[in-house]
């Protein structure tokens, strides 16, 4: 961690923010009924990933950027749910469910990976 300067050359921080603008361009196209509710649960979720990672790494405390990791993760949670709740009521079909679940995973697996490199 010490060779990083900034949380923008992390590269958990970069491809959650990339699922994010992914995020937004699937809930776009979510019935209009769903605005206030789903999409904008879905939109939440993602957002607090990266901002999450962003907040603990100013902290610059390992054993706080550690705590805001681990918030990330419990979005990126709530957002696989809220994925798994949008294929059962078939607002987006299972091809479109499995890109976007394993790419939860695999910025879930990062972000683990981060909290175990870290040391305090």
């Amino acid at each position: 961690m010490s060779s990083v300067n900034t949380y923008r050359e992390l590269e958990v921080w970069q491809k959650s923010m990339k699922f994010v603008t992914d995020i937004y361009k699937l809930t776009q196209n979510f019935p209009n009924n769903e605005q206030f509710r789903l999409t904008s649960q879905f939109r939440r979720s993602a957002v607090s990933i990266p901002s999450n990672i962003a907040e603990g790494f100013g902290r610059r405390l390992p054993k706080k950027f550690i705590r805001f990791l681990r918030i990330s993760i419990s979005s990126l949670f709530e957002l696989q749910t809220q994925l798994e709740i949008s294929k059962n009521i078939e607002l987006i079909d299972l091809n479109i469910f499995d890109h976007f679940y394993e790419n939860s995973r695999e910025n879930e697996r990062m972000l683990k990976g981060l909290i175990s490199s870290i040391k305090y």
